[in-house]
């Protein structure tokens, strides 16, 4: 003889079981439905000396031509927190080094890739001073060793030596290092825990220096007509910065005839050559020295456990 459940109870056990199958699947959609999305990262200034972002507080973005174009740093271009207030500052500095520095082809060249530190998209979203491999910047200290530098009056940091400066030195008369350089400079520096570290999470590393390499490649694939377009523009942006006594001077020089100009580009373009090779080779270097340092640990360590 079976007993018969009161329908109520029947429906009580059939609810419940519905609940326990039901709730997993709840729990996950209200976790789901709020847990907060992954924040898009966005540009934060870098204080110091460096300009602040006109972009703070948003994503990197692609750099369209016009008055807020860059001047320098073109490699970002595609996607930046920069505009012209950051590349005109190191524009500034670059020349500095390469007019009065009395610095080598290679020393202007990566220290302008070390300006441009502030342009890569990856430094722009970290907060603090742009972050430098601690690798890139002895091949800076070692490429810059014997060029001039002052302290900026202003900024009271290291930088290269202008003519209105009265005290200028050899970069090794005011540090020893790198490390001491680029922090003098203004930058923040990871140094690797031990020898042959793999570095992550800074500029100027291999790494990063391969993927600028990288972008470089693919931006320099523009048509003739429009890189002379570029150049002239370029040109005409530097004589509306320039006072009128250098004006002047570029005028009686003839450097605003075409053919001045046409100079300029093939100039322009032997440039974009030669930094690409200056940036092929630090990462080379960089490589060679960190198996070197790597091989070197590794033999300290067979001798002390011998």
């Amino acid at each position: 003889m079976s007993i018969s459940l009161p329908r109520s109870r029947k429906m009580q056990r059939s609810r419940r079981k519905n609940f326990r199958v039901a709730s997993p699947l709840l729990v996950a959609s209200l976790l789901l439905l709020f847990s907060p999305a992954k924040a898009e990262e966005v540009c934060v200034s870098k204080g110091g000396r460096f300009p602040p972002y006109s972009s703070e507080g948003r994503p990197p973005r692609k750099v369209s031509k016009g008055p807020k174009d860059l001047t320098l740093c073109r490699v970002f271009r595609r996607k930046t927190c920069c505009d012209v207030a950051q590349t005109h500052a190191a524009l500034v500095t670059v020349r500095k080094l390469a007019l009065t520095g009395d610095a080598t082809d290679e020393c202007v060249q990566l220290w302008e890739l070390l300006e441009c530190s502030i342009c890569d998209p990856r430094v722009g979203v970290q907060p603090g001073p742009p972050r430098i491999c601690a690798s890139f910047c002895d091949r800076v200290f070692q490429a810059c060793s014997s060029a001039y530098f002052s302290t900026d009056a202003i900024t009271q940091v290291l930088a290269p030596c202008g003519t209105t400066e009265i005290i200028c030195a050899r970069a090794t008369e005011w540090v020893s290092n790198g490390t001491d350089l680029c922090q003098a400079a203004g930058f923040a520096v990871k140094v690797p825990l031990y020898p042959g570290e793999e570095e992550t999470s800074c500029y100027g590393s291999k790494a990063s220096l391969d993927s600028i390499a990288d972008s470089w490649n693919s931006n320099s694939d523009v048509p003739e007509k429009l890189e002379k377009e570029a150049v002239l523009g370029d040109f005409m942006q530097q004589m509306k910065e320039m006072p009128l006594r250098k004006k002047v001077f570029w005028a009686v020089g003839g450097m605003v005839l075409t053919a001045g100009l046409l100079v300029i580009s093939k100039r322009k373009g032997h440039s974009q050559r030669k930094r690409l090779v200056a940036i092929q080779q630090a990462a080379r270097k960089m490589d060679s020295q960190k198996s070197g340092s790597s091989a070197k640990w590794k033999g300290k360590g067979r001798r002390l456990t011998d």
